[in-house]
């Protein structure tokens, strides 16, 4: 298989393993509804560099397409940074791999790393630092991981290791991640729901059953999976909103305390429907 092929073979594999580790993170499909501007970004990312082909310019151009999807979409973690950031990367790719075939999956493992790299520090710079000054101090340290991470392939391939091993690990590695991140915060998470449930919004029963990476995805004991996993996505928005508020502006946060005493509403809207639910359905089992 020659490297433009197996190039696009790994794109299209990485996409792919990008949307099912985004569903195991969201139990939504919102990652492609939040494409199009990476997309885009990276495309005339990849057609810009293809002019400077080197671990400088792709470490900055991609560093700078990250700041820009990050400004102009919602916000969001630095995990979910790190995805549209390697999104921006494959995208960028896409070009290159066409115009660059000789050094095809090279290119192809520096832009995913490199994206995904400057992707999580833009967003941890402008989710976490309110000070502008010390954003651009972020986003500047940012820049130069990227171009190391952009460099790294190339350092790996000198080391003796083959160029497809390299690419096939970059493909893998931002799924991973992602998958890791689902668990990592667990704990967290499960604190802020406890947290709810001692407020009375949430019952004791569904801590753990919406906290846990894997309990979430079935019925729970729910009458409905597919009810269940939108109160664990709303669940989790409210742990998120929690979080993010304890780091903003007192005006932005009040913002978001009205936002989860709104989500807080539907929760336990949801939970009463379906103790109702399954209050009738053990009905109806009991006359049969």
């Amino acid at each position: 298989m020659t490297d433009p092929v197996l190039s696009f073979v790994l794109l299209l594999s990485f996409f792919a393993a990008l949307t099912l580790a985004s569903w195991f993170k969201t139990l939504d499909a919102t990652l492609w509804r939040e494409a199009t501007t990476p997309l885009i970004a990276g495309a005339i990312s990849g057609a810009v560099i293809h002019f400077w082909n080197n671990a400088v310019t792709i470490g900055v151009i991609l560093t700078l397409a990250a700041l820009y999807v990050r400004l102009t979409g919602r916000e969001s973690e630095p995990a979910d940074g790190m995805t549209l950031g390697a999104m921006t990367g494959a995208a960028a790719a896409v070009p290159l791999v066409i115009l660059d075939g000789d050094r095809a999956l090279l290119l192809f493992s520096s832009c995913i790393v490199a994206g995904a790299v400057a992707g999580y520090g833009i967003t941890f710079g402008l989710t976490h630092v309110r000070n502008q000054l010390r954003q651009l101090a972020v986003d500047a340290v940012t820049a130069l991981l990227a171009i190391g991470a952009a460099a790294l392939p190339a350092i790996l391939v000198r080391s003796r290791l083959a160029e497809r091993h390299v690419a096939i690990a970059a493909a893998a590695v931002v799924p991973l991640l992602l998958i890791l991140t689902v668990f990592k915060q667990w704990p967290v998470i499960r604190a802020e729901l406890r947290h709810e449930a001692a407020l009375g919004v949430i019952l004791d029963e569904d801590v753990r059953p919406t906290a846990h990476p894997l309990r979430r995805i079935g019925r729970a004991g729910w009458h409905d999976a597919s009810a269940h996993r939108e109160f664990v996505r709303i669940a989790n928005k409210i742990a998120l909103r929690k979080r993010q508020q304890r780091r903003r502006s007192e005006e932005v946060a009040r913002l978001y305390q009205l936002e989860v005493i709104k989500l807080r509403m539907e929760l336990q809207n949801m939970t009463r429907i379906d103790r109702a639910m399954r209050a009738q359905s053990e009905q109806e089992q009991l006359a049969r």
